[in-house]
């Protein structure tokens, strides 16, 4: 894998396509920091190596073209302080007065760019302004797995417009793929998977390919009671997707022919409403009394699920067990989290990808505690289904 490390930067202008696309408050300031942290040591990098810096981003989904709710200026002083040098800021990607910045950009200098989503030509892969682009750099740094699974401009096709001695992986990307490729191609046995979030529909492909490599598939969240009530079971006014009980169906006789282990809840935490101060219970998963509703994972589930992942070797997490967002039903996501943990702590290599679980590992302060934390929800959900992504390929070849 071709990393910053192995390409000289001496004298060279870096173009680095970083996700940058982090919250803000009403203030125009940057609520979470975590993906400009992430960047931040390959841009430290490049700049320790004698190069210059243009990094380029998008922020939000902006509909009509330039408008200061999705500009990038407002994190222009954010990125400053986390990489200890002071960034200048071009107010069009591919305007005269970017142009003239990153032509004059000396070492150790640090540009960053507007919005690329300014440009409906990003989202649609323009080649012509994917090769405007190309020429603010003498070299092209791919470090954003978050959007790597988009063929935009900016993540895939502009790598053409660079010889192939001119363009890497940043450490962000590096870090992402080689753990993907870890637990998808190299899992050391046990590997148990668990699959959580509200609807089957939104997981069928990942717990598809999983199928074929994980021993163990652990399922939580709303979506558990599509595949409760296709096995029969009374779900009360639990979430469910009935237009994907036979879709359940095929999945669980597949996991059986495949002698994979997909484990169902037994127990579940049910409440008489969807709120913190609900009247709770808890409940066989089988019998939901109507009017009562699935929130969240329960005793001798947690048991079952803490044992499998404390006897595994590799271990994905994606998506809660629970509504883990109100005190009363995120023991199960809580417990799970704390069992990785431990099971991190035996030998075993955990990644845990996609929003929801990242922010549970975060909430429990548990992510110096585990293997590797993704940054890229969709990009890791696409990667694991489709075996590689356009941003990966465009630098591979």
């Amino acid at each position: 894998m071709k990393t910053i490390d192995s390409l000289n930067f001496q004298n060279k202008r870096a173009l680095i396509r970083v996700d940058f696309n982090v919250p803000l408050n009403d203030a125009f300031e940057v609520t979470d920091d975590t993906r400009i942290r992430a960047a931040a040591p390959t841009i430290k990098q490049i700049l320790e190596k004698g190069g210059s810096v243009i990094l380029m981003s998008h922020l939000g989904r902006p509909k009509e073209g330039p408008t200061n709710k999705y500009s990038l200026k407002h994190i222009v002083s954010t990125v400053s302080k986390l990489i200890g040098v002071e960034v200048v800021f071009a107010d069009d990607c591919i305007g005269a007065d970017a142009f003239e910045k990153s032509s004059t950009l000396k070492p150790g200098q640090v540009l960053l760019l507007e919005n690329l989503r300014f440009y409906k030509e990003e989202e649609k892969g323009d080649v012509a302004f994917a090769e405007k682009l190309s020429k603010h750099g003498d070299i092209y740094v791919n470090d954003a797995f978050g959007t790597a699974h988009r063929a935009h401009a900016s993540t895939a096709v502009i790598a053409q417009f660079f010889a192939t001695n001119a363009k890497c992986f940043g450490y962000v990307m590096a870090g992402e793929v080689a753990s993907i490729d870890k637990v998808i191609n190299g899992a050391e046995a046990p590997f148990t998977a668990i699959v959580g979030g509200a609807k089957v529909s939104d997981k069928i492909l990942i717990i598809e390919q999983l199928m074929g490599k994980a021993n163990n598939i652990l399922i939580g969240g709303g979506m558990a009671f599509t595949f409760v009530k296709a096995m029969g079971g009374t779900i009360g006014k639990s979430l469910c997707e009935d237009d994907k009980l036979e879709l359940a169906k095929e999945l669980l006789e597949k996991a059986k022919a495949k002698g994979v282990n997909l484990y169902i809840p037994t127990d579940a935490v049910i409440a008489d409403n969807f709120a913190n101060d609900a009247n709770i219970k808890e409940s066989d998963i089988n019998t939901i009394p109507d009017g009562w509703m699935g929130l969240d994972i329960s005793t001798g589930t947690i048991k079952t699920y803490s044992d499998v992942i404390k006897n595994s070797k590799t271990i994905l997490w994606n998506g809660p067990m629970g509504v883990f967002e109100m005190s009363s039903f995120e023991n199960g996501t809580k417990q799970v989290a704390l069992a990785i943990a431990e099971a991190t702590k035996l030998g075993a290599f955990s990644l845990i990808g996609g929003g929801d679980s990242v922010a549970a590992i975060n909430k429990y302060n548990l992510a110096s505690q585990v293997s590797y934390v993704s940054t890229g929800g969709g990009a890791l959900l696409e990667y694991i289904e489709q075996g590689s992504l356009p941003g990966v390929r465009a630098i591979e070849g």
